[in-house]
């Protein structure tokens, strides 16, 4: 089978990984987001699949946009059976779509129809969920909208982050992605409808979502904080106005009066923060400028203590 790939992020490698080594499909080609300049330095970085790609003697093209005449030509030249796409980051066109012989197929990281787009690890975190998942879909031409050819379910714990749910999809889509690869080609792939009731999106993260409101559930919080680890983070202000990246947190069945956002014990450890109900305890920050550490070593350094007011404009 001929096979183009696209995909863009470090979760998109897993799937890519999995096609290469199971050694009997031929990567035609790899279709990846342009270098982009990133970090302090403004360095162009390649993109986490084209990295994998070049390592693996792949072709690697970087179109600014898929849908152009010149590159949906370029496209139809490769001749792909199928195209599979994982995190690419630019929506196909219906002539796109129809171009392989078993159409596009998409590897989604979320138990669609739940959160579609942009940040779908992110949101089943920041919601609580209590499972997520992989779902292998047969690409349409909307937002993550095709039928659904299968489905794998991960649990979510209390305190998984972000980071360590993003690592288990990568390595479960990609096997699910081979599992559907050989449904098709054997004629037993079964679509199945998604329920347009019970869609939801997750949208693209925006700043303003980084900032703890400290008038919220301590599950809330606790929720965002997981959600945003390791990227972006949710950040604080501390009483001299600085800000504060909250990296780790446990919820606790502790009780308080205090404001919502006022540190109401400080440990050896960690501290704890009152919120609109319950109370956070903290166990890993990062002050301005500095590297990520534990709560013991900020504590050590006096960067809080008891009765200060964290979110403080």
């Amino acid at each position: 089978m001929r096979i183009v790939f696209m995909g863009t992020p470090d979760f998109a490698v897993g799937s890519l990984q999995a096609l290469v080594e199971a050694g009997k499909y031929e990567i035609v080609s790899v279709i990846t987001q342009p270098d982009r300049p990133k970090g302090r330095g403004r360095q162009m970085l390649m993109t986490p699949v084209k990295e994998y790609a070049l390592g693996q003697g792949l072709e690697v093209f970087q179109p600014q946009r898929v849908k152009t005449p010149e590159f949906v030509a370029q496209l139809r030249e490769m001749n792909p059976d199928l195209i599979v796409v994982a995190a690419f980051g630019q929506l196909l066109s219906q002539e796109i779509l129809e171009m392989p012989k078993y159409g596009c197929i998409n590897v989604h990281a979320s138990l669609l129809p739940k959160y579609r787009g942009a940040a779908p690890i992110h949101y089943a975190i920041m919601q609580g969920e209590e499972e997520s998942g992989v779902t292998i879909m047969q690409m349409d031409i909307g937002m993550d909208t095709g039928d659904m050819l299968k489905k794998v379910i991960v649990p979510i714990g209390e305190n998984m982050t972000m980071g360590e749910l993003h690592d288990e999809l990568k390595v479960k889509g990609a096997e699910l992605l081979l599992e559907v690869i050989e449904d098709i080609e054997a004629g037993k792939a079964s679509p199945e409808k998604q329920k347009e009731e019970e869609a939801t999106y997750a949208s693209l993260l925006k700043r303003d979502m980084e900032k703890i409101d400290w008038s919220k559930a301590a599950t809330d919080i606790h929720n965002l904080i997981r959600g945003f680890n390791p990227a972006p983070g949710a950040f604080t202000k501390l009483p001299d106005g600085k800000n504060l990246k909250i990296w780790g947190s446990r919820l606790t069945d502790k009780v308080t009066t205090a404001e919502p956002g006022t540190v109401v014990e400080v440990t050896k450890h960690s501290f704890f923060v009152a919120c609109g109900t319950g109370v956070l305890e903290i166990i890993e920050v990062q002050p301005e400028s500095k590297k990520r550490m534990a709560a013991q070593v900020f504590i050590n350094g006096r960067g809080v203590q008891a009765e200060d007011v964290l979110g403080k404009e």
